[in-house]
């Protein structure tokens, strides 16, 4: 009895902590409202669509940061402290300078100091240089010479110099052709124009000139052979002058048929028919053959090379002028004389000039002022082909010998030139002279 009395107490004791429990186990498991807000800020899965939001950490307060001192009261707060000037100035890259460059023709400018020049010129010289051939007496090419060999002599005073060499140079060649020659000697020349584009190397460059009452330029300068072929091959068009007097009456006038002297069917009185005055400007073809050459540049060897009978009339250039160009910009005249001009004894006619018939030794007289040799007067084929083929030879393969000398205070002053060899018995081919470069004022 007593037993059941104390079982009962107890779970009285006991009933309401279950039913509490219970209770609150309920509360637990039992699912939010939709609109409330959940108990724990738990990120969300990263999206396939749109990358994550970035999470800020939250600020931690002062004392609790890295390396932060502690603030005490009474401490006034400190400020971001901003960059100043000058310390932006530390940290920028410099400028970068521009940048420029020097017109031609000008030495580079000093950049240390502006004012003063690259460098000083004390003293203005020439720098002459003298292609020279030297040959045998039967007309061979002497190679292996050394420069002791030689002794240069301007105006009768021996020279020092200062270059020399027997390697070959490229040409400059302006090709000078007369069209006003007789038909038959200008038909003869068609037929060699296929040795005359082989005498030239790949490395040389050719422009190709016409003359005879005019100048003209068939070609620019060309290093091209193919080019030079095809310019030359339309050359055989051209024709050259009917070599006779003209023709003013007759059938084979140029008035037609006649009427007891007056035009038939035209008027009373007769026409006068005025032939017109033949002319042959070689010297006119050789100063413009010559201003281009001297735009080429200076280290290739600048060449004229005509073609013609050697006749010069009705030219409005004068030989002493063209001559003064070709000894100033150190350019040769080489040529190959054809027609009457290579006749035997043509030389001897010279010397009994024909009114109106023009004079023969200009050429001659260029030939030897500016490489010293004489125009190779051929009459066959086959010795003008020879002749292209030994001229251009002779131009590449010469000697070169040069000096230093003083130029001239004022006008240009003409100086002779005398090359020597100190061997016995050997021809020498050189220009006479030269015109010196005046001293700039």
């Amino acid at each position: 009895m007593a037993l059941g009395l104390m079982a009962l107490a107890m779970l009285a004791l006991v009933t309401p902590a279950l039913q509490a429990q219970a209770q609150s186990g309920s509360s637990q498991t039992q699912p939010p409202p939709a609109n409330s807000e959940p108990a724990q800020d738990i990120p969300d899965a990263p999206s396939t669509v749109q990358p994550p939001p970035k999470t800020t950490l939250p600020t931690p307060p002062p004392g609790e940061r890295k390396n932060e001192p502690i603030p005490f009261p009474g401490d006034t707060p400190q400020q971001q402290a901003t960059p100043t000037q000058q310390d932006q100035d530390k940290t920028a890259p410099p400028p970068t300078p521009p940048v420029g460059t020097n017109p031609a023709g000008r030495p580079p400018r000093n950049q240390i100091n502006p004012a003063e020049g690259l460098y000083t010129i004390t003293s203005t010289v020439n720098f002459v240089q003298i292609p020279v051939m030297v040959k045998t007496p039967d007309g061979r090419r002497v190679d292996g010479l050394l420069p002791k060999d030689f002794t240069v002599m301007e105006n009768g005073k021996k020279q020092t110099l200062t270059y020399f060499t027997s390697d070959p140079f490229e040409l400059s060649v302006a090709i000078v052709l007369d069209t006003g020659m007789a038909d038959v000697a200008l038909q003869k020349i068609n037929e060699t124009y296929s040795a005359l584009a082989g005498a030239f190397s790949p490395y040389d460059e050719v422009a190709l000139y016409t003359y005879s009452s005019t100048v003209s330029q068939v070609t620019d300068f060309i290093n091209r052979p193919e080019r030079l072929t095809a310019a030359l091959q339309e050359m055989k068009e051209v024709r050259g002058s009917s070599n006779g007097p003209p023709v003013l009456g007759g059938p084979l006038g140029p008035g037609g048929p006649t009427v007891n002297g007056a035009p038939a069917g035209g008027p009373i009185i007769a026409p006068v028919y005025t032939p017109s005055r033949e002319s042959h400007v070689l010297n006119d073809a050789i100063l413009r053959a010559a201003l281009d050459l001297s735009k080429r540049p200076r280290e290739r060897r600048k060449v004229i090379f005509v073609i013609s009978d050697g006749r010069e009339m009705g030219s409005q250039a004068s030989y002493k002028g063209v001559l003064h160009l070709l000894q100033t910009r150190n350019i040769q005249v080489r040529a190959v004389v054809v027609d009457t001009g290579a006749l035997p004894g043509f030389k001897q006619l010279e010397r009994f000039h024909l009114p109106d018939q023009g004079r023969g030794n200009v050429l001659t007289k260029y030939v030897k002022a500016t490489c010293g040799a004489e125009p190779l007067a051929e009459l066959s084929r086959n010795a003008i082909e020879d002749a292209y083929a030994d001229i251009t030879s002779e131009a590449r393969n010469q000697y070169t010998l040069g000096y230093n000398a003083q130029a001239t205070t004022g006008n240009s002053a003409y100086r002779s030139i005398e090359v020597l060899v100190d061997k016995k018995g050997l021809k020498v081919a050189a220009k006479d002279g030269y015109f010196a470069v005046p001293t700039a004022r």
